[in-house]
């Protein structure tokens, strides 16, 4: 199978520069290989979608020549995908039901003496993992560890940071994969997609780095393909935080979508020189090609 890669926004609002960049980059990387370039609208947290945030980020992407080659998909038509896929975990004995709520994670690690988040997370502590002990069943839960409880580590190597290392086990701990309010979680989502979508490269934002092995534990777990992975660099706000929708990100402004690409290719590292939008874009694919990230 050639390349294949792909842009997956969530419609919890519109584009914004970061967002660009990210689209940008993937996109750039398929056309550098010569590949399929796929959007794929990642809607599966419903309440925290926007109305109408879809269409308004096609119509972005259509205004900066970043087309799909293949008909866009969206995650919340896909639950009979993901319900499969958790139903093979379950089969090889890998999920568990979980009953705890974030209060219960919370006293359980401040009893272990491990009560500080994660990046705003909590590392469950594995509570459920023998048994809900007469608590109702809320999410579902994969395991971080393997067969003999012995910590779960995953190598992997990113295109642009290089080798990467996460015990998996002690970082994160075991994760949900179906939430106590019934959608499905991210992790599992997305890599069903890419699998089934034949996705052979990610290209996204450094933000996300920290969900690789996450992904790829998973899609050991279901027996699929590795991919390669390449995160790009962040558009930061005034706060110095990562420019996003809550961080006062503001929607891009189009009116002169070549000077949008511009300013999201210069983020890249790319220089290109043209003004209009299609021989820009020429320009930075041609640049792209030149840096030969495997």
């Amino acid at each position: 199978m050639g390349y294949r890669g792909r842009f997956a926004p969530s419609p919890t609002g519109v584009l914004h520069a970061g967002s660009l960049v990210a689209a940008l980059a993937s996109w750039l990387d398929a056309r550098a290989h010569g590949g399929t370039w796929l959007l794929r609208i990642e809607d599966v947290d419903t309440p925290r979608c926007v109305p109408g945030a879809d269409a308004q980020i096609l119509a972005q992407l259509a205004q900066c020549g970043l087309l799909p080659d293949e008909p866009p998909v969206w995650q919340s038509q896909r639950g009979a995908h993901y319900a499969a896929a958790l139903d093979a975990l379950r089969s090889a004995g890998q999920v568990y039901p979980c009953g705890c709520t974030r209060r219960d994670i919370a006293l359980a690690l401040e009893a272990g003496g491990h009560g500080k988040p994660r990046h705003g997370e909590l590392v469950y502590p594995g509570t459920c993992r023998h048994g809900l002990n007469g608590k109702p069943a809320r999410a579902t839960r994969v395991l971080s560890c393997n067969a003999s409880g012995a910590d779960i580590v995953i190598d992997w190597r990113d295109r642009r940071l290089g080798a990467q290392q996460q015990n998996l086990t002690q970082a994160v701990g075991d994760f949900v994969l179906h939430r106590a309010d019934g959608l499905w979680a991210y992790q599992l989502a997305v890599v069903v997609d890419d699998a089934l979508q034949g996705i052979t490269h990610v290209v996204r934002g450094e933000d996300l780095a920290d969900n690789t092995p996450r992904q790829i534990h998973l899609q050991r777990l279901l027996g699929l393909p590795a991919l390669q992975y390449l995160h790009t660099p962040l558009v930061l706000g005034a706060n110095g935080e990562k420019l996003s929708k809550q961080n006062g990100a503001t929607a891009l402004d189009l009116a002169d979508p070549a000077r949008a690409l511009h300013a999201a290719a210069t983020t890249l590292g790319l220089q290109p020189s043209a003004t209009s939008s299609a021989a820009l874009l020429a320009d930075c694919v041609a640049q792209w090609r030149q840096r030969r990230l495997a």
